[in-house]
């Protein structure tokens, strides 16, 4: 008779992290797989991006490799969320929502990672422009951060959207710091862009006379970098982040 395996919280799993001769060991779906004698996870640690002890679930599906490669290596237990589901880490995903990525597997990983890149390179144009403007005043400069400045305010709607559909998707909508700060700061950012973009509309020469009231137009669209900035520095923290301190 085969012997039965062992069954895991997440709080167990992080135990075997690989590291101080502890094994490796990671969490996809319902199981638990010990990858310590992979070279591809020494000391606990894969691509400087994903650590051992943790359930990687959302990770593994959208890595660039096929889910065959986990059954190289042994199987040593069951993975149970229990306690997840009773603190409400995961939430069951809308009917709706399901059959829309059954019949359009594409929108499983692409659709927020390929419209970030949109606003974000967009809102930093449009500041750079605007003090190229002002530096050389030529208008060919203005009019350009004009249309990145517009361009920018409209992905970033879309960009918002497919991320709150990926937050879901990947993360079942747990609370995350970096992604609440993502949200409240793009937010705040878009604001900022569509109020500057319709002031610039209605008066095309505000640069033109930078005095008074039109001082504030120059820093609601200089706000903009720092704004995109810290939007990205976050979202590269979910993409890339960064090995634990030992």
């Amino acid at each position: 008779m085969a012997e039965e395996l062992r069954k895991f919280t997440v709080e167990e799993l992080k135990q075997y992290t690989g590291e101080n001769g502890q094994p490796a060991y990671v969490g996809y779906k319902d199981r638990v797989i010990d990858v310590t004698g992979s070279k591809m996870w020494r000391n606990g640690a894969h691509m400087k991006r994903h650590q051992a002890g943790e359930d990687l679930t959302a990770e593994i599906d959208e890595a660039p490799h096929d889910i065959d490669v986990l059954d190289r290596f042994p199987q040593v237990g069951i993975l149970v969320r229990e306690e997840a589901a009773e603190e409400g880490e995961e939430r069951p995903m809308p009917k709706m929502l399901a059959a829309l990525l059954e019949r359009f597997p594409f929108f499983e990983r692409h659709p927020h990672p390929m419209t970030a890149h949109f606003p974000v390179v967009l809102m930093i144009l449009a500041p750079l422009f605007t003090i190229l403007y002002l530096i050389f005043p030529i208008r060919a400069f203005e009019l350009t951060a004009v249309d990145c400045l517009g361009a920018g305010v409209l992905f970033s709607f879309v960009t918002i959207g497919t991320g709150f559909f990926t937050w879901w998707l990947n993360y079942f909508a747990r609370p995350m710091k970096a992604i609440f700060i993502k949200i409240s700061v793009s937010s705040v950012m878009t604001v900022v862009g569509l109020i500057a973009f319709i002031w610039r509309l209605t008066n095309p020469h505000v640069l033109d006379h930078l005095a008074g009231i039109n001082i504030l137009y120059l820093v609601l669209v200089l706000s903009l970098l720092p704004m995109i900035s810290v939007v990205g520095w976050y979202g590269a923290s979910l993409t890339f982040p960064l090995p634990k301190k030992k």
